[in-house]
């Protein structure tokens, strides 16, 4: 039985409680949360949970192997490395860390205690990006050539971190997850209207071998969108998340180059086939994540979304603020 410490009632944190709570070989031994509004809310949930106001008795707690960090970002680093510390797996809600060299120490800590760390990229268990990941891994999409997302709507404004760190580690993790190649550089524009943290913004990430990503995020749309296109050289695919009966449409379409002796002799050729939406898992998300993390502690395997995932996140997140700050300036990874 691995027993769980969550330490974050807030947002996200009653689906975390829920998820792992409801699983084989897991039970949540203890919430804590510095708000009491917070602990009353998990009481009326869970009156058989024990509460606690003060993480140490979490983290410092002999009956709880594991810890589950869903807590604003820049307090991250110090919860999860107290935790690992004190010989307990992590779980930490994205993005990972405030800075990759945060990433690094906890990284290295978790090797050298043997322990684990699982990054919250709740996505990578959804049933389309999983069905993306076949698709891309068994050749039906070709050589890809560009990821390009939106992910926009009006709100949630965060008052810690601006919409590129809020929204964009759920797309970059994704891309990481899906495109095999490691990116090179990251150019970004943004715009703060309000504050010092931006509510719009655009990263694009350049990849070897011409591959190139796209992603739009934006605090202040009139619509919530939700979609990623994928093209690849054989087939293109369309992902929208919000629709709930064909969140996947991939279409036969395509170019084909014919380049003879010099660039006016090249010769391009349009491929337009069917279109089909395959058949997408509708397990939630984090309920797989949950039971994917106990059985890697149970089994002592390493995660695929683990530090090192979270930490590959991190370093685009950091250039694209790099590059916001020098208006759009390429910044190499």
């Amino acid at each position: 039985m691995v027993r769980l410490g969550i330490i974050g009632f807030g947002y996200w944190g009653p689906n975390i409680v829920r998820n792992f709570n409801g699983i084989e070989g897991c039970r949540v031994t203890r919430i804590c949360d510095k708000n009491e509004e917070s602990l009353r809310r998990a009481n009326k949930i869970y009156p058989e949970i024990e509460k606690v106001s003060d993480c140490k008795a979490v983290i410092s707690a002999g009956d709880i192997d594991a810890v589950a960090v869903i807590t604003p970002v820049s307090t991250h680093f110090e919860l999860a490395r107290r935790a690992l510390e004190n010989g307990k797996h992590v779980f930490v809600e994205k993005p990972f860390t405030a800075t990759s060299q945060q990433a690094e120490e906890l990284i290295e800590l978790a090797e050298r205690k043997n322990l684990k760390i699982m990054v919250d990229h709740t996505f990578l268990f959804t049933g389309a990006v999983r069905k993306i990941k076949q698709l891309v891994d068994e050749d039906v999409i070709g050589k890809v050539y560009y990821y390009d997302s939106t992910r926009v709507n009006l709100g949630l404004f965060q008052h810690d971190v601006n919409v590129i760190w809020d929204l964009a580690p759920h797309d970059i993790s994704v891309m990481d997850y899906v495109i095999a190649d490691r990116p090179e550089a990251v150019l970004a524009t943004g715009a703060n209207h309000f504050s010092d943290h931006e509510y719009v913004a655009y990263v694009t990430v350049y990849f070897p071998d011409h591959i190139i990503a796209h992603l739009n995020v934006n605090w202040l749309s009139p619509v919530k969108v939700r979609t990623t296109l994928l093209g690849g050289e054989k087939k293109m695919l369309v992902w929208n998340d919000i629709n709930p009966d064909e969140k996947i449409k991939v279409y036969d379409k395509g170019v084909k180059i014919q380049n003879k002796e010099g660039v006016y002799d090249l010769l391009v050729s349009y491929r337009s086939g069917d279109m089909w939406a395959p058949k997408v898992e509708q397990t939630e998300a984090l309920r797989l994540e949950a039971e994917y993390f106990v059985k890697c502690i149970k089994e002592d395997q390493t995660p695929f979304n683990d530090g090192n995932a979270g930490h590959r996140v991190v370093k685009i997140l950091e250039a694209a603020e790099e590059s916001i700050k020098q208006r759009g300036k390429l910044v190499y990874l």
